[in-house]
């Protein structure tokens, strides 16, 4: 494959970070104006209201499974393993990080939420798998 086809659902994941990133700020600096902060914000997250948490929350989380895609990616890429497989799977992954978030940043109804968060974590388990496999066994597959 070529670095862009491989690169490009890394960009969208970044991409989607900071769109969350770019969110959270204004409902911060909503929350802040219309006095709904109740105690110190910088010592406890749940001084901030709901919808402030939402987006901390969604924004914090694109830093815990998706580590180990970029973890993946750039291995895959340096060890030459990355294949039409590989983009594909990456692509399953982001966008159920982007349903994820999307979900997350709205209604947070977590029976539509989980089921986005499991396919990417899964997802991103057989890409793992699939990865190692062809190091371990590179002698023995093409």
């Amino acid at each position: 494959m070529t670095v862009p086809a491989i690169m490009l659902p890394v960009f969208i994941q970044v991409a989607l970070t900071f769109a969350i990133l770019f969110l959270l700020g204004p409902r911060r600096g909503r929350a802040l104006k219309a006095g709904d902060v109740k105690g110190d914000p910088l010592l406890d997250d749940g001084a901030w209201p709901a919808s402030v948490r939402q987006a901390s929350n969604s924004f914090r989380n694109q830093f815990e499974i998706p580590v180990l895609f970029y973890a993946l990616t750039a291995f895959a890429m340096i060890a030459h393993k990355a294949d039409l497989i590989f983009v594909v799977l990456a692509w399953v992954f982001v966008l159920s990080r982007i349903g994820h978030a999307f979900v997350h940043l709205t209604s947070n109804d977590i029976r539509l939420r989980f089921p986005l968060f499991l396919v990417g974590v899964v997802v991103l388990l057989v890409m793992w798998v699939l990865f190692a496999l062809s190091i371990l066994f590179a002698p023995v597959l093409p």
